[in-house]
């Protein structure tokens, strides 16, 4: 079996610091012919996927990612060629940490799945991934395939911040965590428990900030990936065992990334083809989008630094395709339609906080029925949201509003810390289509304005056509703009463009969402019979 990891990881800029790690060496074997030469473009994947952990399994590459408050939790990513990428499955099915990842009483924004850990583990031949939450405990999941189905192994008393997990070459698991000091914990053969944690490296002042460990073991020696937030990259290396002692060098800083108006390119990991090569999977902060994968080449030096290769003193815009064998399938694609055919979500879509299953449903569509009373869209459950493709693109949902209830709202939304959306009203037995902008949270992600419509037309029948086009490129707060149709062909655009901040304390870039709530009692519903994402 041919073999090869890396690692996720999560970044909390300052405050939230983030970041997780996982690697072992890799066993070369002869392969089919390998791709003729091309180019790659970066960012590979113009999609919110942040602290990414990254690693190969044979002629596979695997990556998982933050979601925060999203569920299910922790896509698993994956690609045959680390150029094009499809969404697997999910390593968190649920967020059954509390109450508030319900919104019962409290909310979790900004909390949940952090920079976390994926691994394999070739002596089961399983999957794992592991995360701390809420500065509490951790989370160790596995699987025997990325589809899942995915289940809880174990809950540990440690809550190892922003780790990456190593399977050894003798198959001992360990784990790298921790915020300037780094640690080590060694689990139990089993995986279920901490046998022993030592601290094994302090940040000197003069650096800052470290965290998002990836842990790897590379020719006998050991490597833990580090990031500074948000603007560098540093590893330490060990030739005396997994506990040290570490030396430290920088890896990149302030380095000029792919994206005009974006950072630096910083978290994520390492990986190894199968002829040998390495890369570098970081992610670029561009809001209002989020943060992007980017990859480039990496060399080593002959006393075992890794060192990015760069064009022109840059992260590069361009590089050679890397030369793996050539795919067995093309991947699925992230945008395009979907019709909600089959017994359950494709894998692209996440809700905000867990929904509550009882009052949605996909084969004809999806139907989502009400399941929250409220004027406050940011308590509303069951509003599924889809990541925005950059740099532009744009969602169209197609809407059977036949079983609204008076005081429901439904509709499209751009969703983030600052939303607005276009939809449906009704209201004393009439429905009128509308656009809303104002809701807004604070920095404790409180709400504080729950929207103001600012724009209407009246509607009759029971289809309607709802549109939002994003422009996330990133470097200064750009344009979100709302239309409908009654015909599916003619779009009117409704209201003025709404700014979509580039601020980046909410870690998540903005995402299209469908929503369905009520303000005066449950019971109605709408039926989403197409949804596309298209660009340009």
């Amino acid at each position: 079996m041919d073999l090869s990891w890396s690692h996720q990881h999560l970044t909390r800029r300052r405050t939230l610091a983030a970041a997780t790690g996982l690697a072992a060496g890799a066993l070369l074997r002869p392969g089919p012919a390998l791709a003729a030469a091309a180019q790659y473009t970066n960012p590979v994947i113009w999609q919110d996927f942040a602290d990414i952990d990254i690693m190969r399994v044979g002629d596979t590459y695997y990556a998982s990612a933050s979601t925060m408050h999203y569920s299910p939790g922790a896509p698993v990513l994956r690609s045959y060629d680390l150029v094009n990428w499809e969404i697997a499955g999910h390593a968190v099915p649920v967020l059954d940490f509390g109450a508030k990842y319900d919104l019962n009483g409290a909310r979790g924004y900004v909390r949940g799945i952090w920079a976390s850990s994926l691994a394999y583990r070739p002596s089961n031949r399983t999957f794992y991934w592991l995360g701390q939450i809420d500065f509490a405990r951790t989370y160790v999941y596995t699987a025997t395939a990325v589809e899942g189905p995915w289940s809880r192994l174990t809950t540990i008393s440690t809550p190892y911040y922003d780790a990456g997990l190593l399977v050894d070459t003798d198959d001992t698991l360990y784990v790298a965590y921790g915020n300037t000091t780094i640690s080590v914990a060694q689990l139990s053969p089993d995986g279920r428990n901490q046998v022993r944690t030592q601290e094994v490296f302090r940040t000197p002042s003069s650096v800052g900030t470290l965290e998002g460990a990836r842990f790897y073991k590379i020719n006998g020696r050991y490597y833990i990936f580090l990031t500074r937030p948000a603007n560098g990259q540093y590893i330490l290396k060990s030739s005396s065992g997994p506990f040290g002692p570490y030396t430290m060098r920088q890896v990149l800083l302030d380095l000029r990334g792919p994206i005009p108006g974006g950072g630096v390119p910083h978290q994520g990991g390492l990986v190894r083809t199968q002829s040998g090569a390495w890369y570098y999977m970081a992610f670029v902060d561009a809001y209002p989008g989020g943060r992007m994968p980017a990859l480039a080449p990496v060399t080593w030096t002959a006393d075992g630094w890794p060192v990015v290769q760069l064009v022109n003193g840059a992260w590069g815009t361009t590089y050679p395709s890397p030369a793996v064998p050539a795919p067995p399938r093309q991947v699925t694609p992230m945008t395009g339609v979907d019709t909600f055919d089959g017994t359950s979500l494709k894998p692209r879509w996440e809700w905000n906080h867990n929904p509550d299953n009882t009052k949605w449903s996909v084969g004809d569509g999806l139907t989502l029925r009400t399941a929250t009373v409220t004027h406050d869209l940011y308590w509303a459950r069951n509003t599924l949201t889809h990541r925005i493709q950059g740099p532009t693109s744009t969602a169209t949902a197609q809407l059977d509003h036949s079983a609204m209830r008076d005081g429901d709202r439904a509709g499209l939304a751009l969703l983030r810390d600052s939303s607005a959306w276009i939809g449906l009203k009704r209201d004393g037995g009439a429905t009128r289509v509308v656009m809303v902008t104002g809701l807004t949270m604070d920095g404790n992600w409180n709400t504080t304005g729950t929207g103001t419509e600012i724009a209407s037309a009246p509607v009759s029948g029971s289809r309607i056509w709802l549109r939002a086009n994003a422009d996330v490129r990133p470097g200064a707060p750009r344009p979100g703009t709302f239309s409908y149709s009654t015909d599916g062909i003619t779009f009117t655009r409704l209201g003025p463009a709404f700014s979509m901040g580039n601020d980046w304390r909410f870690f998540m870039g903005y995402r299209f969402a469908l929503f369905n709530h009520a303000t005066q009692a449950l019971g109605g519903a709408v039926r989403v019979t197409r949804f596309e994402v298209s660009t340009p």
